[in-house]
């Protein structure tokens, strides 16, 4: 149990980290505009994830 902590913890300080080198780039109200997009294109790909295969192979037989 207190490896599984250990790696939580770990990763929770390496996406605060990685927050805080964005932060510097961004203004606060900007952030969300910044995030949302990225967090939209994620959803989208795990919502499509199951057909991509079709997806792919079909777009592949239009192109030839």
């Amino acid at each position: 149990m207190t490896n599984k902590n250990t790696n939580n913890t770990t990763l929770a300080d390496f996406i605060w980290k990685n927050a805080d080198v964005l932060w510097g780039n961004f203004k606060h109200v900007d952030f969300g505009k910044v995030i949302l997009p990225f967090t939209l294109l994620r959803r989208l790909e795990c919502v499509l994830e199951p057909t991509r295969t079709q997806v792919v192979s079909t777009h592949q037989s239009m192109a030839n």
